[in-house]
């Protein structure tokens, strides 16, 4: 007779929680990372989202590439590098935290697990972290103005209205972030534009072509900024925030996301393609295919559910494509 109290296979080949996933989407800032931490240099980076600055950091390299200057040097891959930590760690960084400060009330219903709603880091701390950030981020930017020998410092003044944005975005009274359509566009925008616009001044010379062409891509850096609304809409809509999924609904945001993101740049290979790059804007295009693919699979069916893996499947194909353009305005000279 077997012991009643012997536990069953079944029970002993049950799934075991993934503690060290859990802690790495933790202290990479992404969306779900429910497991707690005691270590303050652990969640002072938790919330700096890691996560985040990878689009910024590409941003830099398509600046690069767009400035038709870069050579493979030891000193520019410095250079580079250099300026990947202003956009990247520092100056996202400093947005990220400034926003989950003023975003506290709404994390505490949407993620109150995150550092500030649960208490795991106090309110002078988290000031004094948006403050260290911010000034390191402009003396980083100061430095490779005089760096690059630039007549007027560009990248300071880049780092000085990125700073602006992001604070105009989370804090009240204007807080961006309240109206679904500056909001994402100025998100957009400093996803975009800002880091873009840093790397193409610290290799050539910055001009109004490039401001407005990166702005214009940035349209399609609003659909990707309207993705993160889906994981807080009961939040927003309690608070009283109008995000684009609160505005028009759930399934009417997510066309919008999607349509934006794909015919902007498709705009964007139409411009290519008026500039005689054509071998680029082809590759542009075929880049879009498989993000309509993904779209359908997975953000259309059901945005809340699938708002991260929709992400994770599409938008290398975005930055791919950024980089595609980068190139082709390099080749062109522009």
């Amino acid at each position: 007779m077997s012991n009643p109290q012997t536990p069953s296979p079944a029970n002993n080949d049950a799934p075991k929680p993934d503690v060290k996933g859990s802690k790495a989407r933790q202290l990479m800032g992404m969306k779900g990372a429910q497991s707690g931490e005691t270590n303050v240099w652990k969640i002072r980076l938790q919330l700096m989202k890691p996560i985040t600055w990878i689009p910024l950091i590409w941003g830099v390299v398509c600046g690069a590439a767009s400035s038709g200057s870069y050579t493979w040097t030891l000193e520019n891959v410095l250079m580079a590098a250099a300026c990947m930590l202003l956009s990247g760690p520092l100056m996202t960084g400093y947005t990220q935290t400034i926003n989950d400060y003023y975003d506290r009330e709404i994390d505490a219903i949407n993620e109150p697990y995150r550092p500030i709603p649960s208490g795991a880091i106090s309110i002078p701390q988290v000031k004094a972290q948006v403050f260290i950030l911010l000034i390191g981020g402009w003396i980083l930017a100061y430095g490779l103005d005089v760096w690059a020998q630039n007549d007027y410092p560009t990248i300071t003044t880049i780092a000085v209205v990125g700073a602006f944005l992001a604070y105009i975005y989370s804090a009240p009274p204007l807080k961006l972030k309240q109206n679904g359509w500056l909001g994402n566009y100025a998100l957009g925008a400093s996803y975009i534009t800002l880091p873009w616009c840093a790397g193409h001044a610290l290799f050539g010379e910055l001009n109004l072509t490039i401001v407005f062409l990166t702005m214009f891509y940035s349209l399609a850096g609003l659909g990707i900024a309207i993705v993160n609304d889906f994981k807080s809409v009961e939040g927003d809509r309690q608070l009283g925030l109008k995000s684009l999924p609160v505005m028009f609904g759930v399934t009417t945001a997510a066309w919008i996301c999607v349509l934006s993101i794909d015919v902007f740049q498709a705009g964007i290979a139409a411009y290519l393609m008026s500039i005689q790059q054509n071998a680029y804007a082809v590759l542009l295009i075929l880049l879009i295919i498989p993000q309509i693919t993904f779209q359908d699979m997975y953000f259309l069916r059901d945005p809340l559910e699938n708002d991260v893996k929709y992400q994770a499947s599409a938008q290398p194909f975005l930055v791919l494509g950024m980089l595609v353009t980068g190139l082709a305005i390099g080749h062109a000279g522009l």
